[in-house]
């Protein structure tokens, strides 16, 4: 199965070198959103979702979980059903539900025109290096923004090689030469490569 584009990102050649003219710059959470002249980069963001099997291992799970707690306890009510030991934060509990779709869509990247793929490393939440990233993904399966499944090779083989070997990276260059008045001009919010791969210096993006 080939590899389809969006309609919306037809128009785009990764291996392209894309300089277009900055006019308007606008920050939101950490984002970057570009308008560009008469034109908005687009771009499409991906999610690893479990595999079938899993997912019902999930469910059964939490059917336990519903079993074993006491619907009438006062203080559970109180707390949301909050129970479950959080593996994250010792100070908080976790509800069943909270447990089930804990990791359940997580988001890998974006692609857009111009620019490498960018990936989201989580902060080594699921994986710290290239290879335990594409582990990662193997072991599940890949959908877009849109809700549609994409094939794991095709996907691992688009995102390596989205922009490649020049495409736009957000690092200390990039701003100098386009924002460098901005107090985002720093460090902790240039782009980051670990193992080669463009990764946000945000977990929170799209």
């Amino acid at each position: 199965m080939k590899f389809q584009l969006p309609k919306s990102e037809k128009k785009w050649d990764s291996k392209k070198k894309i300089r277009p003219t900055f006019k308007l710059v606008f920050f939101y959470s950490h984002n970057l959103h570009i308008f560009v002249t008469n034109k908005i980069i687009m771009g499409t963001n991906y999610y690893r979702v479990p595999r079938v099997d899993d997912v019902n291992a999930r469910f059964q799970k939490l059917h336990v979980r519903l079993q074993e707690l006491d619907k009438w306890d006062p203080s559970l009510i109180e707390d949301g059903y909050r129970f479950i030991e959080n593996p994250e934060d010792e100070w908080s509990k976790m509800s069943p539900w909270d447990e089930l779709v804990d990791g359940m869509s997580v988001h890998l990247g974006k692609r857009s025109g111009g620019w490498k793929f960018c990936w989201n490393f989580h902060n080594g939440k699921y994986y710290n290096t290239k290879e335990e990233l594409l582990k990662f993904i193997r072991l599940g399966r890949v959908v877009d923004e849109y809700g549609r499944q994409i094939d794991v090779e095709e996907f691992i083989e688009m995102s390596l090689n989205w922009g490649q070997p020049d495409g736009m990276v957000a690092d200390k260059q990039y701003f100098d030469e386009h924002h460098r008045s901005s107090w985002f001009n720093n460090e902790s919010h240039y782009d980051k490569e670990i193992d080669g791969l463009r990764v946000s210096s945000s977990t929170e993006f799209s």
